[in-house]
């Protein structure tokens, strides 16, 4: 299995956009990672756009982001909610710190901005925060999947195929 023995969290909040939550949650998993879900409270059901749950496995507060090999920012409306909370804030920080895989996909750049992860990186989200993204310095493009070191962004759910190879690509 290709990803056997690598941690990944995947960040979550209410209104997260489906695909970009589970798609990568079951390609991971089927790969062999051990794939954990963290949100403001563990245990706690959050809601997707279209009301579909999921159940966090762990509080932003009580995992450390260098306890991970990677991180999976999902899109929707979750990132507005997840930058609310500083301890979602604090675990994106250390992950950024920790220099881990930065994997952020549609709105889930949000959360990049709250750190210094995107200075100097080609990146690449839903257009809407286009300039969210090059305020936080990126020199942002429209492409389907952009790799800058260990950030790796895409746009929408139609990119997910490339998002998430190249995820596997960098954890391998």
């Amino acid at each position: 299995m290709e990803l056997q023995g690598k941690k990944i969290a995947i960040m979550l909040d209410q209104a997260y956009q489906e695909m970009e939550v589970w798609y990568p949650y079951y390609r991971f998993t089927e790969a062999g990672a051990e794939v954990t879900l963290v949100a403001p409270q563990a245990g706690a059901t959050y809601p997707s756009k279209l009301g579909y749950p999921c159940v966090s496995d762990a509080a932003a507060g009580d995992v450390n982001g260098g306890d991970f090999e990677a991180v999976i920012i999902p899109g929707g409306w979750a990132p507005d909610f997840m930058r609310r909370d500083e301890s979602m804030i604090r675990f994106i920080s250390q992950c950024a710190e920790a220099k881990i895989i930065l994997a952020a996909i549609c709105h889930g750049g949000w959360m990049l901005c709250c750190t210094d992860a995107l200075k100097g990186k080609r990146a690449t989200s839903f257009v809407a925060i286009k300039h969210d993204m090059i305020n936080a310095g990126a020199d942002w493009v429209d492409e389907e999947c952009v790799i800058d070191g260990n950030v790796i962004t895409s746009r929408t759910p139609d990119d997910l195929p490339a998002f998430c190879k190249a995820i596997i690509k960098a954890l391998s």
